[in-house]
């Protein structure tokens, strides 16, 4: 298991609707819950969702928290296999991050 952390100059709604759309998911969602079809679930109260990949053993569960000034802090809890699941963890979230700033930028 691996986590990783980070902020982002974002209200937490921007990041977590950015994070949750299908239309975005495969620009930051590792690769191995991708390929997998993963299910889905996930909490909008709670600005929280998770990921399981069917027949694997992937996971991930993100939160999003407010953070003085506007912005937000980004958990993200990366399951799997391999030496590089700390390594996919961090990558995943400077990948989520680059997608509110071009969701941004597009807004």
């Amino acid at each position: 298991m691996a986590y990783a952390e980070r902020g982002v100059s974002a209200p937490p709604e921007v990041v977590f609707n950015t994070a949750t759309d299908p239309d975005r998911i495969s620009s930051w969602l590792p690769e191995p819950l991708l390929s997998s079809d993963p299910a889905r679930e996930g909490d909008a109260g709670q600005l929280r969702a998770r990921w399981t990949a069917r027949g694997a053993d992937w996971s991930a569960e993100l939160h999003v928290e407010p953070v003085d000034a506007g912005g937000s802090r980004l958990r993200l809890e990366l399951g799997g296999g391999g030496e590089d699941v700390d390594r996919l963890a961090d990558e995943a979230l400077n990948s989520l991050a680059r997608e509110v700033a071009d969701n941004l930028q597009a807004g």
